[in-house]
């Protein structure tokens, strides 16, 4: 089972994994653990991980007001890991564009 959904490239991730070369960001599927994404990592990457920080992310009610009337929606709920590797490795995500 592919634990990892996609790759998280966001002005807030590019300037944390500028500042610290090491760092990079990921959606990933909310049953997965610290453990299971590790290991997933490394085996898709090529890469050896230090660390896995997880965080889950709530979704949010939104609304707007139209001409038709009020359109109310709600975003999706997401999990996101922060992967420290190790010194001098780096994933590159655009290299098969």
């Amino acid at each position: 089972m592919s634990y990892i959904i996609k790759p998280l490239v966001t002005e807030k991730m590019t300037t944390l994994s500028d500042k610290e070369n090491n760092k990079f960001g990921f959606i990933v599927n909310p049953k997965a653990n610290k453990i299971e994404l590790k290991k997933e990592i490394e085996e898709k990457y090529n890469v050896n991980v230090v660390s896995v920080n997880t965080m889950r992310y709530a979704g949010k009610s939104k609304q707007r007001y139209t001409k038709s009337g009020v359109i109310k929606g709600r975003t999706n709920a997401f999990k996101k890991a922060v992967v420290t590797l190790k010194e001098g490795e780096t994933i590159d995500f655009f290299s098969n564009i």
